[in-house]
């Protein structure tokens, strides 16, 4: 069983920034995503992103926002988040793919089976 270990996550005011990490030993060959959560609401994806990083997928206005990266040598995906609204507070979970690339279909929950536990983002005056 794949572990994933998030960090990152924390308490930060409007308009400030956080950068998540998933590192995850077995996943260098496969998509990764970042997705959230919120009470009572189905988990949305946020974004995916390529083995090699070249290419990403955002969720809507996200893009303009946030930005995937990943570290192979660390195993370990990026997530930066910038301009931090009070709707982005969630628990975000890591997650890795069944398939080697995003596609445009990246957001089904079923098309990923490892998980991390999750680290809660809380954006708050």
């Amino acid at each position: 069983q794949e572990q994933m270990v998030e960090s990152g996550g924390g308490v930060v005011r409007p308009g400030g920034s956080l950068r998540l990490s998933c590192t995850a030993s077995s996943s260098d060959d496969y998509a990764m995503a970042w997705f959230r959560q919120v009470p009572e609401k189905e988990r949305e994806g946020v974004g995916c992103i390529d083995p090699d990083g070249r290419h990403s997928y955002y969720t809507g206005a996200e893009g303009r926002r946030f930005t995937l990266s990943r570290d192979k040598g660390k195993h370990t995906m990026f997530l930066e988040m910038n301009y931090l609204k009070p709707s982005d507070t969630a628990i975000y979970f890591c997650a890795t793919s069944l398939y080697s690339l995003c596609t445009s279909a990246w957001k089904g929950l079923n098309r990923y089976h490892h998980w991390g536990q999750g680290t809660q983002v809380t954006v708050s005056s």
